[in-house]
């Protein structure tokens, strides 16, 4: 069972979304960052342009109570204001959409609702100058069998809370090791970056490429090879046709993160958009969709429905070879019917 279709059924759905609000995507500088005394007084340490650690790790772990605790008040409720402040960019979309079509079915809150409880949290903390800083948590969990939550966690300023931006599902043999510096900070890989297969920025559209067209820069698998020849199969069943587009996320809050692993590559976090659009022939109707599909469509379903996806993905992307896509979780954000 792919991992997008796993974590949609933790949950009770099949990864649903609704339309958040405008996510901020501008980098705001923070004045001042750090103080540091010296024999001659203060000496302010600039974040745009000193390299220093995103956080420290006694507070990526008050980051990731904090998220914890906000993403069951607002599973609970099924009201995604809840967790509006600790979500941002895919997770935002795939969670809120979630929580959006939760609501319409189930006003008085989610009858199935079961806390998460993460444990045996891990974080991998980056060295870096400039906005945003982010970090990675790697956590067991209560939900998913013996998987490894990876959630990646942004903000754009100081004083801004931390927000999980990506959340992938990950087999716990599949996570790379971190280069680290002798303090055991990490190195973020720059999306412009040569010395790996495919930049970190390019991947997203490399993706979104090969889903369409094939192609050898990705590793066969679940997520790539396994996902096209299902697509395959779906647009060819008789009396309904499906057509797929696929599109890159790389702006804002979307924008790829990558860490340096020990050999030479990166582990890339990225997005892209997905449509599928089901059209049946004369005389034949579109399959029903579920009560959930249906909290997210708007239109009247007669010939055709468009559903649209917003999806995350973690990849290894090595110094040389193919691109290796380790999870994906993916959420329906809205559908047409026509």
């Amino acid at each position: 069972m792919s991992r997008d279709l796993g974590l949609r059924r933790l949950h009770g759905l099949h990864g649903l979304r609704g339309p958040r609000g405008p996510r901020r995507t501008a980098l705001i500088a923070a004045s001042v960052t750090a103080l540091s005394l010296t024999a001659s007084g203060c000496v302010v340490v600039h974040g745009e342009r000193e390299v220093l650690p995103a956080t420290t790790r006694a507070e990526a772990a008050e980051a990731l109570e904090e998220f914890t605790a906000a993403y069951n008040a607002a599973d609970k409720a099924y009201d995604s204001s809840l967790d509006a402040d600790r979500t941002t960019g895919a997770l935002a979309d795939i969670d809120g959409a979630r929580l959006k079509a939760g609501k319409v079915n189930h006003p008085d809150g989610n009858p199935g609702h079961a806390p998460l409880e993460l444990s045996d949290a891990k974080f991998t903390i980056p060295a870096k100058a400039g906005w945003p800083r982010w970090f990675l948590a790697d956590a067991a969990a209560n939900k998913g069998g013996d998987v490894r939550w990876l959630l990646v966690f942004t903000r754009d300023a100081l004083d801004d809370p931390w927000e999980v931006a990506y959340l992938t599902l990950v087999s716990p043999d599949d996570i790379p090791e971190f280069k680290t510096d002798q303090d055991g900070w990490a190195e973020a890989v720059p999306a412009n970056s040569t010395d790996v297969a495919v930049a970190p920025g390019e991947l997203s559209q490399e993706y979104a490429t090969y889903l369409k067209d094939g192609g050898d820069g990705f590793a066969d698998g679940p997520h790539t090879s396994v996902w096209r020849d299902t697509r395959k199969q779906k647009s060819v069943r008789p009396g309904l046709a499906t057509q797929y587009i696929d599109e890159p996320l790389v702006n804002g809050d979307y924008a790829p993160l990558a860490l340096r692993t020990a050999d030479g590559g990166a582990l890339v976090f990225f997005t892209t958009r997905h449509f599928e659009k089901q059209t049946a022939a004369a005389g034949a109707t579109v399959p029903t969709p579920n009560e959930d599909v249906l909290a997210l469509t708007s239109g009247e379903i007669r010939q055709s429905l468009t559903l649209e996806f917003v999806s995350n993905e973690v990849a290894l992307d090595p110094a040389d070879g193919p691109v290796e896509v380790l999870g994906r979780i993916q959420g329906l954000t809205s559908a047409k019917g026509e």
